[in-house]
Formats: structure tokens, C-alpha cells, sequence
């Protein structure tokens, strides 16, 4: 949910908070999250370890992280995002405060405080930053929301498919596996 004050914030505001309070920044806007609940981690952590295993097995460049660690999406100082995972592929863009730049897979896991978000501001935001695809799990209606803006194109899957991951020609991930954390 956002905060109701109007004022632009910028990184430094969101790095200065209490020990504890996650948010996230979206073009000065402040985002304030919640703990996610464990389903919502088992799902998150068991995508970043798929995808990971897959980058270990194939040599590839590209890196998997998850929350909390940052996205800074531009230069201008008003936008910070802890993705549930992300992929980059360019190891240029990594250094130890996060991915500075558009990471080419962002996944979120929806959470009931968070659809607005996701569907809508996130989705908006990712796509001008360059981001390649982004996923939207909805865990409540068994759902993937794949989103491909280069080139642009929109999937839905359900929790009985296999989803494949477009950024890697050849990796797809059987979502019957995640219905036991609903």
C-alpha cells in the first residue's frame, strides 16, 4: 500500500527507515510491505532454486536473487524494488547494494496487500525500464501471468502447466509441483 503523503522520496528515504520496515520506492512514490507468509516463500525460494539450478547446469552468465535484495531501476534516485526473484544476465549491472538497471526476469508472488501493485504499477513500471518478462503468480486463483515485452506478449497459465521461461530457450517449470503450498 502506498504511503498518503504526495511528497517525491527518493532512495535515501527508503534506506533510512527503521531497522525492520520494508518498502519499496516506485517513481518517488513509497510502498510500504508486509512479511510474506511461508507459502508465499516456499513458492518464491523454490522458483529462485529451479532457475538457479538451471544457470548452474548450463554455464550461463546470468544470476538468480530474491527479496530483499534491491533493484535501483534508474539514475534518478526514485525508484528501489526488492522483486520476490530476479534474474540478470549482465554481471556489469551487479554490485553489492543490488542490479542497477533492468534485470531480465522479475517474478512476484502476490499477496493480498500487494495485487494492485503488481498488476498494475509494477507491471507499467517494468515494462518501460527494459525489463525482458516479468511473472505475476496469483497463488489465490492458481495463476501465471507471463509477460514478455520483447517481444510483447502475454501468457496465463495455471497451476497445472508447464510455464516456460523465455528468457532461456529451453527451461520450463511444471507448476503442479508449487499446489502443495497453496
Amino acid at each position: 500500500m502506498p504511503s498518503p503523503e504526495k511528497t517525491l522520496h527518493t532512495v535515501e528515504d527508503i534506506l533510512s527507515l527503521p531497522e525492520g520496515v520494508r518498502a519499496e520506492l516506485i517513481d518517488g512514490q513509497i510502498y510500504y510491505l508486509t512479511s510474506p507468509g511461508t507459502g508465499h516463500q516456499r513458492i518464491a525460494f523454490r522458483l529462485a532454486k529451479l532457475i538457479d539450478d538451471y544457470i548452474s547446469g548450463n554455464d550461463g552468465p546470468c544470476e538468480v536473487f530474491t527479496a530483499p535484495s534491491a533493484v535501483f531501476l534508474s539514475e534518478e534516485n526514485l525508484n528501489y524494488l526488492e522483486p520476490d526473484v530476479f534474474v540478470v544476465c549482465d554481471p556489469d549491472k551487479v554490485d553489492e547494494s543490488g542490479c542497477h538497471g533492468s534485470p531480465d526476469l522479475v517474478i512476484e508472488v502476490v499477496s493480498p496487500g500487494t495485487r494492485r501493485t503488481d498488476f498494475l504499477i509494477k507491471l507499467f513500471k517494468y515494462r518501460s525500464a527494459g525489463v525482458r518478462e516479468y511473472w505475476i503468480i496469483d497463488t489465490h486463483h492458481q495463476l501465471v501471468h507471463v509477460y514478455r515485452f520483447k517481444p510483447d506478449d502475454y501468457d496465463t497459465y495455471t497451476f497445472q502447466d508447464q510455464v516456460p521461461v523465455g528468457i532461456f530457450k529451453d527451461l520450463t517449470i511444471d507448476f503442479t509441483f508449487f499446489q502443495r503450498y497453496l
